[in-house]
């Protein structure tokens, strides 16, 4: 078996000479083996593909393309590791006019030599020829009537978000990453390998290909075509991170712009993305038939199962709040719902049966046993804050583990948001690390930076770095309350990053427990020039926009 990872590859060649072709998708948990002959800040797909081979023997070898300086790096690692190994780096031409095709029928024509020298197998032309013919397809955009088209474009998508995409019967309308598009094969008798290098190089240029290729302009007629674009980049891959910032300036079909790292631990921030997305495209949902209402009244619930806390709200039928409640998330977000379920019921003097319908959001939305239907906490966020202040347009929301830019229109809907990656620089946990090498509770940590004197930078946002700088401040007898202050103003530094990226327009919000530290308030609003709005309870913004969307369905005839 032979692995590949780029569209440009002439695997056609090697399937007709009885080679099992297999194109690698990495998921890994870690790159262990990566960071050991790789510089930690190679793309995490190039990272992903050595820690595949190095772990799985069933490959004879690989057939790489000179896309990047990421996978030449690879190339050398391999050829050094693998030395047994049929480790071949194709060098794609950059031009797809006759004179590339020529060049590239040469070097596919010394790849392959250099195969049957390495394996022993011999390659056909004639044979060839008839296999290929019977593998003609064609590039188009494929629509369906009736379900949301999405495209995607960008650096190679994993299977996780086509899983993600075609489980919620999500139709995929094209997909133009590096490894996405159905080949168009055209081969002529007289000039089999010239006519299939053409045919690869007609494909749909990928980034690095001449401008003369059309792809800015095929990339406007594609997004034009479909209800929503998911725009794919890799972790350290910069060279499509340009391309989005010149694309999300002409296209005019809404866009998520996703990034991954090929490990199994990022499904869960990618669920999230993506099924926010599909909210703000699609309001067909689920709902109850008609209006229920037990003895007590109508009422509908909302819970948001968070890293940190678990919130409730509950709304009766003109959308007054019946109650709240906030609890610590445990070990096991299940057993938090519980609880929380039967504290909300007991402070609102209500049973179960007298809730109509319940909507859960958070990260742990899945795992709440009794919820009717799940939302992202992004599309709740939205509903909640415009349900506190409907002049709201931009929200900063700072949770246990990750943090949130949102970005409303008029009606509460949200138009675009962005997220922190897998890190805790700047959440919750962040300032619960902090506090405790502090010394200080949780709760004092705001109020103390309250008191600074001293201004103090925190110059590394990074858990680990911060810990390790306040310990030397506290070694340099520097006060609790200047330190402290130093790392609310980094936190603001963040947030300010997080909120340009999703687009500053007043007035501001912020949820989240964090909400709660004035220290990081204080430090927020002078960074962005402009007050936050704070709710009395910051922490159940999601979940009263859960209850809201529950208070949608039963009100939906």
């Amino acid at each position: 078996m032979l692995g590949y990872i780029c569209k440009y590859a002439p695997i056609e060649i090697f399937e007709a000479m009885g080679v099992e072709m297999k194109r690698i998708e990495p998921e890994v948990t870690n790159f262990n083996q990566a960071d050991i002959f790789m510089h930690p800040n190679i793309c995490s797909f190039t990272k992903g593909v050595l820690e595949e081979l190095l772990a799985n023997d069933a490959y004879e070898g690989v057939i790489l393309t000179t896309c990047c300086d990421s996978i030449r790096r690879l190339y050398d690692v391999l050829k050094e590791q693998m030395p047994n190994k049929f480790i071949y780096m194709l060098d794609t031409p950059r031009i797809t006019k006759e004179a590339g095709a020529i060049l590239y029928e040469k070097r596919i024509r010394a790849m392959v030599e250099e195969y049957e020298q390495f394996s022993g197998k011999k390659f056909d032309e004639s044979i060839f020829y008839e296999w290929i013919k019977e593998r003609q397809k064609q590039q188009e955009i494929h629509k369906q009537d009736g379900k949301l088209n999405i495209g995607i474009i960008g650096a190679r998508a994993n299977e996780a978000i086509r899983m993600i995409l075609e489980e919620r019967d999500i139709h995929i309308a094209f997909d133009v990453t590096c490894t996405g598009l159905e080949r168009k094969l055209l081969v002529d008798k007289e000039e089999v390998l010239l006519g299939y290098a053409r045919g690869l190089l007609s494909q749909f240029p990928c980034m690095r290909m001449e401008i003369a290729s059309n792809r800015d302009a095929l990339l406007k007629e594609y997004a034009d075509s479909v209800d929503g674009i998911i725009y794919h980049t890799v972790q350290f891959c910069d060279n499509y991170s340009y391309e989005y910032a010149w694309f999300k300036d002409v296209v005019t079909k809404p866009m998520l712009l996703l990034e991954t790292d090929y490990t199994k631990q990022s499904y869960g921030q990618i669920l999230t993305r993506i099924e926010a997305f599909l909210e703000s495209l699609n309001k067909q949902v689920k709902k109850p038939s008609g209006i229920w209402k037990g003895e007590n009244g109508m009422y509908v619930m909302g819970v948001d199962s968070g890293s940190t806390s678990t919130n409730a709200v509950i709304l009766d039928e003109n959308r007054n709040m019946k109650a709240f409640a906030v609890v610590r998330t445990g070990a096991k977000s299940g057993e938090s719902a519980n609880k929380i379920l039967k504290e909300i019921l007991d402070k609102a003097g209500l049973k179960k049966e007298d809730i109509a319908w319940i909507v859960s959001t958070g990260y742990g939305r899945v795992s709440i046993p009794f919820a009717d239907e799940t939302v992202t906490e992004i599309s709740c966020h939205g509903r909640g804050a415009h349900y506190f202040n409907p002049s709201i347009r931009t929200i900063l929301d700072i949770g246990g583990q990750d943090s949130k830019g949102i970005k409303l229109n008029e009606q509460g809907e949200v138009t675009d948001f962005v997220m922190n990656d897998k890190c805790a620089a700047g959440t919750g946990r962040f300032l619960e690390m902090i506090a405790r090498t502090l010394e200080v509770e949780i709760g004092e940590l705001g109020p103390i930076a309250l008191e600074s004197t001293e201004e103090i930078e925190i110059t590394s946002m990074c858990s680990v770095f911060a810990e390790s700088e306040v310990i030397s401040l506290i070694a340099n007898n520097k006060e609790k309350a200047d330190i402290a202050n130093g790392i609310c103003r980094a936190i603001a530094n963040k947030s300010y990053s997080l909120l340009k990226r999703v687009g500053m327009e007043p007035n501001f919000m912020m949820t989240g427990g964090v909400a709660k530290n004035p220290g990081v308030i204080r430090a927020v609003e002078e960074k962005i020039g402009a007050k936050l709005y704070i709710c009395p309870e910051p922490e159940i913004v999601g979940a009263t926009g859960a209850a809201l969307y529950a208070l949608d369905r039963v009100k939906e005839k």
